[in-house]
C-alpha cells in the first residue's frame, strides 16, 4: 500500500474504538474459580465468546477436607488459598464465576408449552415442586429454555436446582476472600462451554465430554452441539492413586510419579505396572458402564467420540485403553486451543495443566448477563 493510501485512510481509524483493533482492550476483567476437592484453580481472563484472554493463573493444593461432600466445609481455608492466589498472581479482577459439583445439583429436563415469562415462573415453580425432595425455600433454582419444537409451540426446558446451603458454602467462601461472586455455574455445563470454545463437531456427532476430577468424574453428552444428558460417576483419579499406595505402600507423591509414567528404584516396574493396570482398569470399567448405561437408556444412537478431561488424563495410556473398551476414538480435550494467553500470565503453568482446566475456561465463558 502507498503512503497516502494510508494517510487518506487514518482519518477513518481515529474514528473507531480501539477495541476494534484490540479485541479485549477495555473489556472488564473476571475471575474464574475452579474449587475442587484436589486442587483450587484460579484464572484471571477478559473476553468471551470467541475471544477469550487468560491474563493471570494459579493454582494450589486445596487444604484436606476443606472440600468434601460437594460443599466447602472450611470456608476459610479455601478462602486463604483464593487470596493467596490473587495476591500472588496480582490479579486485579474481583468479581468471580465458579461453580457447584455436578453431584450437588438435580437436572431435569421438560418439554412445556409455550407461555410467557410470567407463567413460566408458575410452571417452574409447580414442576420443581413435583420433583425436588425438599422445601423450595431451601433450593437455588434456575433454567433455560434450549430449544423450541413444533414450530415454536411447545419448548424444550432445562431445570436446575440444588440446596441454598450448598451454593453458599461456595458464594461465602469467595465473599469470605474480599472477592465478589457473581455467577455460579455446574461443572457439567462449564464442560459443554469449553468444548463449544474450542471444537467444532459435526452436527450428526454425538459426543460424551467425561472430566476425570480427584473423587469423581462428571459427564456431558452433546447430541448435534446441545447437552442431552449429564451424569457423574463416583470415581476418579485419587482412587488410582491411593490403590497404588495400599498395595504398594508408596507416598502420594511416588505414586504420582507412577501414574505419570514414572519410575521408582524401590518398586519393581512389572510389579508397579500390574498394580497401575489393574488400579486405571477399575476407573475404565466405571466410565465404560456410565456411559454405556447413561446413553443407551435415552438414545439408540452410538457415541461417535470421547473427549477427556482433567489431571488425571496424564495416566499412562489411559486414552488409549478407554477407546478400545469403548470402541470409539478417545481424545484428550486441549481447554486452550483457542484461548489467547497474555504475556504476562503463567504459559508453561498454563500449557503444563491444560488438560485439569476444561472448567475453569468452560467458566471463563460465562458472563453476569448470559441469557
Amino acid at each position: 500500500m502507498a503512503l497516502q493510501d494510508i494517510g487518506k485512510g487514518f482519518g477513518k481509524l481515529l474514528t473507531r474504538s480501539l477495541s476494534d483493533f484490540i479485541p479485549f482492550r477495555g473489556e472488564e476483567s473476571y475471575l474464574a474459580a475452579d474449587i475442587g476437592s484436589a486442587t483450587i484453580k484460579l484464572l484471571e481472563i477478559r473476553g468471551g465468546d470467541g475471544h477469550l484472554r487468560v491474563t493471570a493463573f494459579g493454582s494450589l493444593p486445596t487444604p484436606p477436607g476443606a472440600v468434601q461432600s460437594n460443599t466447602v466445609s472450611d470456608q476459610q481455608a479455601v478462602a486463604d488459598i483464593l487470596k493467596a492466589l490473587v495476591e500472588s498472581k496480582k490479579m486485579k479482577a474481583r468479581k468471580v464465576i465458579t461453580c457447584v459439583p455436578g453431584p450437588a445439583v438435580i437436572i431435569k429436563r421438560m418439554q412445556l408449552p409455550s407461555q410467557s415469562p410470567e407463567e413460566m415462573e408458575t410452571t417452574i415453580a409447580y414442576e420443581a415442586g413435583n420433583f425436588i425432595p425438599e422445601d423450595l425455600e431451601n433450593v437455588s433454582l434456575d433454567y433455560q429454555i434450549t430449544d423450541y419444537t413444533d414450530e415454536g409451540k411447545r419448548m424444550e426446558v432445562l431445570l436446575v436446582a440444588a440446596k441454598r446451603d450448598i451454593v453458599s458454602s461456595y458464594t461465602d467462601t469467595i465473599r469470605a476472600a474480599g472477592l465478589t461472586p457473581v455467577v455460579v455455574d455446574v461443572d457439567y455445563f462449564a464442560l459443554e462451554n469449553m468444548f463449544e470454545l474450542n471444537y467444532d463437531p459435526a452436527d450428526d456427532q454425538v459426543i460424551a465430554l467425561v472430566n476425570i476430577g480427584a473423587r469423581y468424574s462428571s459427564i456431558n453428552i452433546l447430541k448435534g452441539g446441545k447437552s442431552t444428558f449429564t451424569g457423574d460417576v463416583p470415581v476418579g483419579g485419587r482412587d488410582v492413586s491411593e490403590a497404588l499406595m495400599r498395595e504398594l505402600g508408596i507416598s502420594a507423591d511416588e505414586a504420582e510419579t507412577l501414574m505419570s509414567g514414572g519410575t521408582l528404584r524401590q518398586i519393581p516396574a512389572d510389579q508397579a505396572e500390574i498394580v497401575l493396570s489393574s488400579a486405571t482398569d477399575g476407573l475404565i470399567d466405571e466410565i465404560h458402564h456410565a456411559l454405556g448405561f447413561f446413553w443407551t437408556a435415552a438414545s439408540d444412537e452410538a457415541i461417535s467420540s470421547v473427549y477427556l478431561s482433567g489431571g488425571s488424563t496424564r495416566m499412562v495410556a489411559l486414552s488409549e485403553n478407554l477407546s478400545q473398551r469403548l470402541e470409539v476414538p478417545v481424545h484428550v480435550v486441549d481447554p486452550l486451543a483457542r484461548v489467547t494467553i497474555d504475556r504476562h500470565a503463567d504459559t508453561p503453568a498454563l500449557r503444563e495443566q491444560a488438560s485439569s482446566l476444561a472448567v475453569a475456561i468452560g467458566l471463563a465463558v460465562r458472563r453476569p448477563d448470559d441469557k
